[in-house]
């Protein structure tokens, strides 16, 4: 399989055959051995295949599994067919496989710099301490629908790469470049030096998001539930703003808060 993003393929498919045999490696959150990720899941797996940028160890997979694919794996590609029950013992507990389980190297980092020269009409996602592997894999998918340039974590207070963020991305773990930085507030002034309009979102705010959207770069800053955003990063926001929800519900998830601020974002009037 080849290719940065999935378009497709109507080629045939072809009948892949691997070694049969005991399989090695126990169960796990998403990690595998000597630093590498667990994936599962047909679109995860599938958009790590299709990513020239992965280095790939190997694949376990039924035979419903491959057959879910879209196009052909290489000839030598380190493939072993096993039944659903065995796969169930690479990954974590309950996890939805589809039939599939790759093993493979880490992404490279992405540096700051590099997504703030892109497109400024893309929004940038920076998150302070969400921790939850879902919350930031539901983010990840959202920023791809939406086309934002990059997400933004710190890393001693993000999850790690993993089965269970690239899961509930759904493919896009593969496709929105995860900045991962050591300092948040640094990394929000590299935004604002590169033209990027920061906004907090918090419920607290007079203004809502919309009234506060500029029509250039925009970066959208979100805290973790409960707690939100820390004082260190409010005061590197330009503006704060709310969600206008109901006074029925106090918050919103955070990935659902992210979804709803980027398509904002996405429907704005931008300045040429």
């Amino acid at each position: 399989m080849s290719g940065n993003h999935h378009q497709g393929s109507d080629r045939p498919r072809r009948a892949l055959r691997g070694r049969a045999g005991r399989m090695q490696g126990g169960r796990g959150s998403g990690r595998g051995g000597k630093g590498a990720v667990r994936l599962w899941g047909r679109h995860a797996v599938e958009a790590a295949l299709l990513n020239p940028a992965r280095k790939h160890r190997k694949l376990w997979a039924t035979r419903e599994g491959i057959d879910s694919l879209c196009g052909d794996l290489p000839k030598d590609f380190p493939l072993e067919f096993a039944q659903a029950a065995d796969l169930g013992r690479l990954v974590a507990r309950e996890a939805p496989h589809q039939g599939l389980v790759l093993e493979c190297e880490p992404l490279d980092d992405v540096w700051l710099e590099d997504v703030l020269e892109g497109d400024p009409r893309r929004p940038l996602v920076v998150l302070d301490q969400v921790t939850d592997p879902h919350n930031v894999g539901a983010i990840l998918r959202s920023a791809a629908a939406f086309d934002a340039c990059a997400v933004v974590t710190q890393d001693r207070h993000a999850p790690p790469e993993s089965g269970v963020v690239a899961k509930s991305a759904s493919g896009a773990l593969e496709i929105v470049p995860w900045v991962r930085v050591v300092n948040l507030a640094r990394a929000l002034e590299e935004a604002a030096e590169a033209g990027y309009w920061r906004i907090g979102l918090t419920g607290e705010a007079e203004l809502t998001l919309a009234r506060a959207l500029p029509a250039g770069p925009v970066a959208l800053v979100l805290g973790a539930e409960g707690e939100g955003m820390r004082h260190n990063i409010v005061q590197h926001c330009d503006a704060l703003a709310r969600l206008p929800i109901a006074e029925a519900m106090e918050s919103l998830n955070v990935s659902n808060a992210a979804a709803i601020a980027l398509y904002a974002a996405a429907t704005r009037e931008i300045a040429d």
